[in-house]
């Protein structure tokens, strides 16, 4: 929210901010070694899609650079419901795990909710569990002393160390999918940030003007381009969060694109960039959210 803004657009840089946090992390996890507590991540991969392989390998170079312990766990692309339990039940038993994630998407035939479900809550890295949800709807006037939602975690704490005052402002989220849309109201409405939200979809009747009042946006449809320069108000904060896999019909390739049309970035006052907006924010919270689990295990938090 930049007042008499005329453009471009600030970067809201996910990548450098993300690299902060992890030398913060690389001090915490030390103390809690010293104590004798090793955080562990592990991962779930089922197949072998090219997004979904390179996200978690960047999950464990992170894990690497401050210090928190790897367990890998891969599967084919065929692997049954009843292989993929197995493979949850394996990680909730382990004491090496601190906390993990299953990577979405899953193949189909899969039951992503009750996959979800069957995650221990409190080793629930990506704050996706049922009760951990429920935590954050019931819990709206205090600290929540459980695993929060990553991507929601992330596009407010990119906001936050930008110095950019959410205190009563108007934001709108476009976008209804459980990682980001359905969850990051609940966050943002909490008393300690104080935002009012709008959420909307890509079947909103007018969803223009939803946007042109917002004064933050935050994208996460999966729609290529869905926000043009028209629909964003003069000064605004507008986070990219959706991802689109975009196929060239002359050559075949396919490249990622995300939710923000070009030309935003002559209107808004901040934006982040897709890729290195979010995304490296998204992993680096997936670490804090492993390394508190920790420190309440150990008793610290």
């Amino acid at each position: 929210m930049r007042k008499g803004w005329n453009g471009p657009a600030r970067l809201l840089d996910g990548a450098g901010i993300a690299a902060t946090i992890k030398d913060e992390l690389a001090e915490r996890v030390r103390v809690l070694t010293e104590r004798g507590y090793t955080p562990g991540l592990g991962t779930i991969l089922v197949g072998t899609d090219p997004g979904s392989v390179a996200y978690v390998a960047g999950k464990h170079r992170d894990c690497a650079e401050v210090g928190i312990a790897s367990i890998r766990v891969d599967l084919d692309a065929d692997a049954t419901q009843e292989q993929i339990d197995a493979a949850i039940d394996q990680l909730n038993a382990d004491p090496a795990c601190t906390g993990y994630i299953v990577q979405l998407p899953l193949p189909r035939g899969i039951d992503q909710n009750t996959v979800l479900e069957r995650i221990d809550p409190d080793k629930d890295a990506d704050g996706l569990h049922p009760m951990n949800l429920g935590r954050a709807v019931l819990r709206v006037s205090e600290p929540i002393e459980s695993p929060l939602p990553c991507t929601p975690r992330a596009c407010i704490e990119l906001m936050q160390r930008h110095g950019i005052d959410l205190e009563g402002a108007d934001v709108t989220v476009v976008g209804r999918g459980t990682t980001v849309g359905r969850s990051i109201g609940l966050l943002l409405g909490r008393k300690d940030i104080n935002a009012t939200v709008t959420s909307c979809h890509t079947r909103t009747r007018d969803l223009a003007a939803a946007c042109r009042g917002a004064d933050v946006i935050i994208a996460a449809s999966g729609q290529a381009g869905l926000i043009t320069a028209d629909m964003v108000k003069p000064g605004a904060v507008v986070l990219d969060v959706g991802v689109s896999r975009i196929t060239d019909p002359s050559t075949g390739k396919t490249r990622l694109a995300g939710d923000v049309a070009d030309g935003v970035d002559e209107v808004a006052g901040w934006l982040s960039p897709n890729p290195a907006g979010v995304g490296p924010m998204t992993r680096a919270l997936l670490l804090v959210n492993v390394v508190e689990a920790a420190e309440r295990r150990a008793g610290i938090r």
